[in-house]
């Protein structure tokens, strides 16, 4: 009877998703193992980190095929709602460790990997094998709009604390304040995603979806969330002593290597769409990571953080953090705003990103 239901099992998935839950089983275990042996940190928070992404890659899978039977707009929320789980659970167990500058950077990093050096990425590869590339604008131009609108709600508590204004010394109120705000925004965007508006990932992929079971999707998600819960606890556990032997500042790695991590499979998956000239869901898919993060985690960590730990997550960042996704949220619109894209504005796009990430190597 065993038999027969692992040889159904394996006829409903395909090869990819095979090694990909083959692997995040594997390395989630190898993490566990480094762990409890207290092997080199450097070692634990790599193979954490790699867990991770493909843990991240996993719950995507699952939350893809339950929206299957529900249309492309039940697609997108449910990816909206799920799809950060494991980059929650390491924001969760970053707060109980009072980490609050590894979360700030992470979560801006998380921006600006997305909107510049994965969309970058994208437009180069795409315009290098198919020239000039175009896509309806009304995404770019909708997902723009509300991440200019993050970007406001991150900066207006940075400004107030450093230009002493009036609401200075009520940071705590005035970013519970912004995430509430943000949250309500994001809400008011599900029933727009639900009926196919500009929110919403396009249907179009390479070839059909082999479909799974509800089941199977089920204890999918069930195994993604519980590992990604033990792997972000033991990744953030190996996190400090990491930097400290790599001899790297807190901010620089949760802008770039934490950022990263947690969401590196569904860079690539991004990367290969453009390449394969699926320029409107490539845009698509990278554009609504970014809002993804910018207007679900951002506010959710923000208010888990009052009553989780002692130190409190707030939207004063460090300026130059302000400043960057700033330039991030202008170049990145700029650019999609006409509805083409080229290999040389993807050279750009990614030569903003190394000279943010290098003006943060010292800290």
């Amino acid at each position: 009877m065993a038999r027969t239901t692992l040889k159904q099992v394996r006829g409903l998935m395909s090869r990819n998703e095979w090694l990909i839950t083959g692997g995040s089983v594997v390395l989630s275990i190898a993490t566990g193992l480094l762990t409890a042996i207290h092997a080199n940190a450097v070692l634990t928070f790599v193979v954490s980190g790699v867990a991770l992404a493909l843990l991240a890659a996993l719950v995507g899978i699952g939350t893809e095929q339950m929206g299957s039977r529900l249309g492309p707009g039940a697609t997108g929320v449910l990816q909206s709602s799920l799809g950060n789980l494991p980059e929650l659970f390491v924001g969760y167990f970053a707060l109980r460790n009072g980490l609050i500058t590894v979360i700030q950077a992470a979560l801006v990093g998380s921006i600006l990997g997305n909107s510049l050096l994965v969309l970058g990425l994208a437009f180069f590869v795409g315009g290098l094998r198919h020239g000039t590339q175009r896509f309806a604008s009304e995404v770019p131009r909708m997902i723009a709009t509300l991440t200019l609108l993050s970007v406001a709600a991150l900066a207006l508590p940075t400004l107030v604390f450093f230009l002493h204004t009036p609401a200075a010394g009520h940071e705590d109120a005035f970013s519970i304040g912004c995430a509430v705000i943000l949250l309500i925004v994001y809400i008011a965007s599900i029933p727009v995603s639900l009926q196919g508006g500009p929110t919403t990932i396009p249907e179009e992929t390479e070839e059909p979806m082999r479909q799974w079971p509800i089941w199977l999707a089920l204890v999918i998600l069930l195994m993604a969330g519980v590992g990604a819960a033990f792997v972000s606890d033991w990744f953030v556990a190996a996190l400090t002593p990491a930097i400290g032997i790599l001899h790297i500042s807190q901010t620089f790695t949760g802008l770039v290597v934490v950022a990263l991590a947690g969401n590196a499979v569904e860079h690539a998956v991004g990367i290969q769409l453009a390449a394969k000239n699926k320029a409107d869901y490539a845009i698509s898919v990278i554009l609504n990571s970014s809002l993804q993060v910018a207007l679900g985690l951002i506010p959710v960590l923000v208010l888990l953080s009052f009553f989780v730990g002692g130190t409190h997550l707030t939207l004063v960042l460090p300026p130059l953090l302000v400043v960057a996704l700033g330039l991030t949220a202008l170049l990145s619109t700029v650019i999609t705003y006409d509805g083409e894209s080229t290999w040389l504005e993807g050279v750009t796009l990614i030569g903003l990103y190394a000279i943010i990430a290098v003006s943060f190597w010292w800290g």
